[in-house]
């Protein structure tokens, strides 16, 4: 036998043993078990119907057939602890975070996309197999296991699954053990509930025709989770959910696990159709000048900008739309976002968008903006810096309420037609980051996000800043004792939720808020040290409460303008007659808000008349009645012309139309 001939067998054997390894080998083994002690079956190749028609969330539809064609192998089990930690061993200081995974054997959590991909890549290169995370319609696929019904069990899961499956403000502490529920009829343990996990794909909308190993969309906001969790609510663990969030997100509810299998040379299917706000954006600077006359009292409204069909549910909810942001556009335009849900403590929670294009009296139909499908992405903000730049904030739930956040920011530069992939600004998921409408500039170039600090009526607002142009923030307040709002007493939080806040002509920072009652008064809050410390005083202004919420802003021409809701108070008409009035009102003050001498309805007055607030209920608009509720949010643009919305209606007006008295009554 030549030593040529040796050294052939000897390179044709070394092939044929890596080649064993892959997943082109044959026979390929119905069960494996790898170097580090992860099992695996086989999963053959066949066809299903992905979605769910009947009972399903609208992001399930249209249910479609996909065909898998190549065989791969799925772990039997989610990735654990001391699988994971072979990987990333600085991982185990995450071990009994809120009481949950503890051991070896539970599920691993707190573990983002990139932070998977990464343990694929490292596994691949130390065992020689081609690991990843798999495909939507690969998961959906393996965990229906040939059924149709709503879980794999049949259209209910027997509650051996359960692992407190409901809502809670907090996470209860429950094992997270794997495999040790019932597999199902292919093999696999935990496809429904234990931990969410991971898969390939970037989320986005279904489409109707027959599918050859689907790969999802080409790019998106957000990366598909599957198969529900713990602390969720049992219809969130059906086989066709779909949930996502960012890559980079990482919390409690989020684990993995892997196949093995090269992946499908089918292109992933193109961007959807960009939303009605996004198309046909005009780039062209808008000349401010061109607004009302200043010297002359310009007033239009209400204008309804809440434009969703009726019946709709998913992807925007017709049922329930609430606190809104608002800006102008270097273009001239203006854009307004608000959350669209069925419910305030539901996953099915929204961020969509209108547009009032320049030179158009009509604001469009809403349409997406922002969701993170699943998850309740509560409280958010749109902010001009009046060169060319819009930011977003919004808050990034973990389920279905609004006390679980972290906190993203995204920036557009074309009028906001297009933006940047959201960044993550506080990724601690818990409070102080329900964003409230109204962040600003100050004149030292720092930039202030005020968000609710607490869950319930009143509570205190935290102060987020950045110093630095938006590169990294810091909350303020974090870690320090919650004040005694209590008049002449000092705290690291605002007093009260739903916070308005300003900078003073001195570098102060002035606010106000809802709750928090100080002497029967709205609370007022000041800081001389941007932030870090407030100090507390009753205002001259009403409380407001439930369904409302104060604006404070700096006008053009340098007044301080508050928006607020009064009950019974006397105002005096432009004849000086006194009336008792009610409603929605504009408060001016002219010595950095020490008094208040201008207040005026918000109203355009004229005879009474039936108009509708948030959620369509009626109200009666007349000289002496302005809308009674709402989350107002407000924009004053370069022309000076402030821009108003509640939860429903958009008004318009000048600081020559606050100025001017009310007209007299009409009968």
């Amino acid at each position: 036998m030549t030593s040529k001939f040796l050294l052939i067998t000897a390179l044709g054997t070394a092939i044929a043993l890596q080649t064993a390894k892959s997943l082109h080998a044959a026979p390929m083994p119905k069960q494996f078990t790898n170097d580090i002690g992860m099992k695996f079956v086989r999963i053959d190749p066949g066809s299903f119907t992905m979605g769910q028609t009947n009972g399903g969330e609208w992001d399930e539809h249209p249910a479609h057939k996909v065909n898998i064609t190549n065989s791969f192998y799925m772990a039997e089990t989610e990735v654990t602890n001391a699988q994971y930690e072979k990987f990333a061993p600085g991982h185990a200081a995450f071990r009994g975070k809120h009481d949950l995974s503890k051991a070896d054997d539970e599920a691993v959590i707190y573990v983002s996309w990139y932070d998977a991909m990464n343990f694929c890549k490292w596994l691949s290169k130390k065992d020689g197999r081609s690991y990843r995370l798999p495909t939507e319609a690969e998961w959906e696929y393996t965990c229906r296991a040939g059924t149709t019904t709503a879980f794999s069990t049949g259209e209910k899961l027997p509650e051996t699954y359960y692992k407190h499956q409901q809502r809670e403000w907090a996470p209860a502490a429950v094992p997270l053990f794997v495999g040790k529920t019932p597999a199902n009829a292919w093999g696999l343990y935990d496809m429904h509930g234990n931990v969410e996990e991971w898969c390939l794909d970037w989320y986005g909308p279904y489409t109707a025709e027959e599918q050859i190993n689907p790969a999802g969309r080409i790019d998106g906001d957000f990366k598909v989770t599957r198969g529900g969790s713990h602390n969720t609510p049992v219809g969130y663990l059906r086989s066709a959910n779909r949930m996502s969030t960012l890559p980079e997100d990482k919390h409690w509810l989020i684990g993995f696990r892997v196949v093995i299998g090269q992946m499908s040379q089918r292109k992933p299917l193109p961007m959807p159709e960009p939303p009605l706000w996004a198309k046909n954006v005009t780039q062209d600077r808008y000349s401010w000048n061109k607004g009302p006359n200043p010297r002359k009292a310009y007033f239009t409204g209400p204008m309804r900008f809440v434009k969703i069909p009726e019946g709709s549910h998913g992807p925007m909810f017709s049922n329930h739309n609430h606190q809104p942001a608002i800006t102008a556009c270097p273009n001239g335009d203006l854009l307004a976002i608000w959350y669209s849900t069925t419910s305030e403590k539901s996953r099915a929670l929204a961020v969509v968008a209108s547009r009032l294009r320049k030179g158009t009296t009509e604001w469009e139909p809403a349409s997406p903006f922002w969701d993170a499908a699943d998850r309740n992405d509560h409280g958010n903000a749109l902010m001009w810096d009046e060169k060319d730049t819009l930011y977003h904030f919004n808050g990034l739930g973990t389920d279905g309420t609004w006390g679980k956040l972290a906190l993203i920011m995204r920036r557009s530069t074309d009028n906001g037609q297009t933006w940047s992939k959201a960044k993550i600004i506080n990724p601690i998921h818990g409070l102080r980051h329900q964003v409230i409408a109204g962040p600003f500039i100050t004149e030292e170039g720092y930039m202030i996000l005020c968000c609710d600090a607490v869950t319930g009526g009143d509570g205190g607002s935290a102060v987020h800043l950045s110093k630095d142009g938006d590169k990294t923030w810091v909350d303020l307040g974090v870690n320090r004792p919650e004040p005694k709002f209590e008049a002449g007493e000092t705290g690291a939080w605002i007093a009260g939720i739903h916070t308005g806040c300003a900078q003073l002509n001195n570098g102060s920072l002035l606010a106000f808020g809802r709750g928090n009652s100080i002497d029967g008064k709205m609370p007022q809050s000041l800081s001389t040290d941007m932030g870090v410390n407030w100090t507390y005083s009753a205002s001259v202004f009403q409380p407001i409460g439930g369904g409302q919420r104060v604006v404070l802003e700096r006008l053009k021409e340098g007044p301080l303008f508050l928006a607020a809701f009064c009950r019974d108070v006397i105002m005096t008409d432009a004849a000086g007659q006194f009336h008792k009035v009610s409603g929605l009102f504009g408060a001016l003050s002219f010595d950095e808000g020490m008094t208040w001498p201008v207040r005026k309805l918000i109203t355009p007055g004229g005879p009474a008349r039936t108009a509708q607030r948030m959620d369509k209920r009626d109200f009666t608009l007349s000289a002496v009645s302005a809308e009674p509720n709402g989350y107002m949010a407000a924009t004053v643009a370069p022309d000076g012309v402030i821009h108003l919305i509640s939860s429903w209606n958009h008004y318009s007006f000048n600081l020559k139309w606050l100025m001017t008295p009310m007209s007299p009554p009409q009968q």
